[in-house]
C-alpha cells in the first residue's frame, strides 16, 4: 500500500474507500484469501474501531444513494 510513514507520497481523502481498496488489492495480490477483511483488520489497528465503524456505516450510506 503506497503511504508508509514518513512517505511523500499524497493519499487518498480518508472516507473515499480508495484506501481500503488499495489495501485490499494489495492483499489480494499476495494471495489473502479474504482481502477486505485483511484491509479492515488494518484499518483496525491503525484508525481504531470506533472510527473504522463509523466510516464503515459512511460508506453503507453513500452506497445506498
Amino acid at each position: 500500500m503506497a503511504g508508509k510513514r514518513g512517505s511523500k507520497k499524497k493519499l487518498p481523502k480518508l472516507g473515499t474507500g480508495k484506501r481500503f481498496a488499495a489495501v485490499a488489492a494489495s492483499a489480494a495480490k499476495g494471495g489473502a484469501r479474504n482481502p477486505n477483511a485483511v484491509a479492515a483488520v488494518a484499518g483496525r489497528k491503525k484508525f481504531g474501531a470506533k472510527k473504522m465503524a463509523a466510516l464503515a456505516a459512511a460508506g453503507r450510506r453513500r452506497k445506498g444513494r
